[in-house]
């Protein structure tokens, strides 16, 4: 059995966590106002005049207003130059100023009236109309497809694009509280990965550890899993899970991806092993797929396309006789994704994906095997960049024998 698997119960593992001392603080008003001047910056770079922010994870991120998107618009109007303004449902402003990080001119609109055109009011009242001229209005990438043709029947001599090039930006590049806050996100999930192997027995079923992993993540002083896949035996070759899975069996692969959320932004850590006794292809897959993650991460640098990252895993994988491309045995998806307010943002780490890393961006490293009607290996962990390269928010599980590197 490798080290740190199986052997306690649910209550003592439970019993044995503790939320971490580390508490790094919350983004400041400071830091939501200087995003916007950020976007702004970027507008005139671009010939953008004004940018829409939609209700959601773009809101939060530029505003600090908490705010699910619904059928009703809600959001901030950025302008190239000027104020920001929000506009909100007229019977939702008492809530809305409640959530208010950063405040701000609000318009409203009462059930019966069409907040489309009430956009257009406030370009105008931002010095957005007339002139003669057209205007280049940015779209938030995240706005309902209604939302977008409600603006543009208003639109007139205005060009509406996509907003991605702004959010996309801005959001992919984290500052210094940002990352910390991820740092202490990875920290709590690493933490409860390493409970939940301890607790691993036959007959164990996926929804008992789903249900452990949620447990601890609330112990450690968060308000639970943001997700949760438990994968065993041959369920583990699905890289999203099953319908039914399987309980636990003696030598069974065991893949847990899991995450959090702190203070709003995510983690998400994946750690594969085996219950039990390895066999030489379990073994020779997880070596393949730990040395296709070191391979990755090692190209990592300001500059770098994010397809090189990509490339790299891959070659690792086919020199081992995995692949070639998207073949199975092999990596189906991926090798990364781009993580922060949501689980999955830019950069995203992809074939044929040009655009370059840069410090600050944030993404993760996990290039699975798949071996359908066998198993599968995921190894995942993120890392940030800086000027020297790449950092680890976690480091890398050690081996199949010992991968939370707790053997004495």
């Amino acid at each position: 059995m490798a080290t740190g698997i199986g052997g306690c119960t649910p209550q003592d593992a439970l019993e044995q966590l503790q939320p971490l001392t580390d508490n790094p603080p919350d983004i400041a008003a400071s830091e939501y106002r200087q995003r916007m001047q950020q976007a702004q910056h970027l507008m005139r770079q671009n010939g953008i005049d004004a940018c829409y922010i939609n209700a959601g994870s773009n809101l939060l991120y530029f505003t600090g207003t908490h705010w699910s998107p619904s059928e009703r618009m809600v959001g901030a109007v950025i302008p190239a130059e000027g104020e920001v303004a929000y506009i909100v449902p007229w019977f939702e402003i008492g809530t809305f100023k409640d959530a208010q990080v950063v405040e701000a001119e609000i318009f409203s609109w009462h059930e019966e009236e069409d907040p489309y055109q009430l956009f257009f009011t406030v370009l105008a009242s931002r010095g957005l109309a007339g002139h003669g001229r057209q205007y280049k209005i940015a779209i938030c990438e995240t706005a309902s497809v209604t939302l977008f043709l409600g603006l543009q029947q208003h639109a007139g001599n205005m060009s509406l694009i996509s907003a991605q090039p702004i959010t996309g930006h801005c959001r992919s590049r984290k500052s210094a509280t940002e990352i910390a806050l991820m740092q202490t996100a990875n920290n709590i999930t690493l933490r409860v990965q390493q409970a939940a192997a301890s607790i691993l027995r036959p007959g164990l079923t996926a929804r008992e550890l789903v249900d452990f992993v949620d447990k601890a993540h609330r112990k450690m002083g968060t308000s639970g899993s943001y997700f949760c896949i438990a994968l065993f035996g041959s369920d583990s070759a699905f890289p999203h899970g099953v319908k039914e899975p399987k309980p636990l069996q003696h030598n069974d692969v065991v893949l847990l991806d899991t995450g959090c959320r702190y203070k709003d932004y995510l983690s998400d850590i994946t750690r594969t092993y085996v219950y039990g006794d390895a066999s030489e292809r379990q073994r020779f897959a997880w070596q393949a797929e730990h040395e296709a993650q070191a391979a990755a991460f090692a190209v990592i640098a300001p500059g770098v396309p994010c397809h090189k990252v990509d490339d790299a895993a891959r070659e690792v994988l086919v020199s081992h006789g995995f692949g070639p491309d998207y073949q199975l045995p092999g990596l189906p998806h991926r090798t990364g994704h781009g993580i922060g307010l949501d689980i999955h943002e830019a950069p995203y780490l992809i074939r044929k994906q040009a655009q370059p890393l840069d410090i600050g961006m944030c993404a993760s490293i996990e290039p699975m095997l798949c071996l359908p009607g066998e198993f599968g290996i995921r190894l995942e962990d993120h890392f940030y960049v800086t000027e020297n390269g790449a950092r680890w928010f976690t480091p890398p599980a050690k081996s199949i024998d010992d991968p939370f590197d707790i053997a004495p």
